[in-house]
């Protein structure tokens, strides 16, 4: 797989990513997405600060993810392992469906830990909706540990965080 920054050229690639994932999402039973979060100027956004990633196999679109030093001011009220300044988010992370139950979620946040790591971070933190079991699954079984939680607009989500 190759993952390279994302560009403006990727926006409408990416929102049709997203829009089958949400599609997948809501035949599960799971609305973490909709219209409002996230949107193509969420996207546009990402790529102008340089925090969007994408990740294709084959010239094909096989995921996204966002890293950034920004968060959510529910960030500021964990408990967590590591000082602010030592840490990068996680945000927007998703797989293709054409790809998912395949070991990419795994393959893609085991990349996404080295390339933390190899810019000096010593932890990862990111939000995770309680009702997306596949979601919290790939986390929990990947080291990731609860340190809070937020109540948004779609309810519960869980902070968590890895240590590099």
């Amino acid at each position: 797989m190759n993952y390279r920054i994302g560009t403006l050229a990727d926006v409408d690639h990416i929102c049709l990513l997203i829009a089958d994932a949400i599609k997948e999402m809501e035949s599960k039973g799971i609305y973490q997405w909709d219209s409002i979060y996230p949107t193509r100027e969420d996207f546009i956004d990402d790529i102008q600060k340089n925090t969007l990633y994408v990740v294709e196999d084959n010239m094909e679109l096989v995921a996204i993810y966002v890293i950034s030093e920004e968060y959510d001011d529910a960030y500021d009220g964990c408990e967590w392992e590591n000082a602010t300044d030592t840490a990068c988010i996680l945000h927007r992370l998703c797989v293709s469906p054409h790809f998912q139950n395949k070991g990419v979620g795994k393959q893609v946040l085991l990349h996404i830990e080295e390339q933390l790591a190899a810019l000096s971070y010593q932890s990862v933190r990111l939000d995770v909706y309680t009702k997306n079991p596949y979601a919290l699954r790939l986390y929990e079984n990947n080291g990731y540990r609860e340190r809070g939680f937020a109540d948004w607009r779609k309810g519960r989500f869980l902070l968590m965080e890895k240590t590099l």
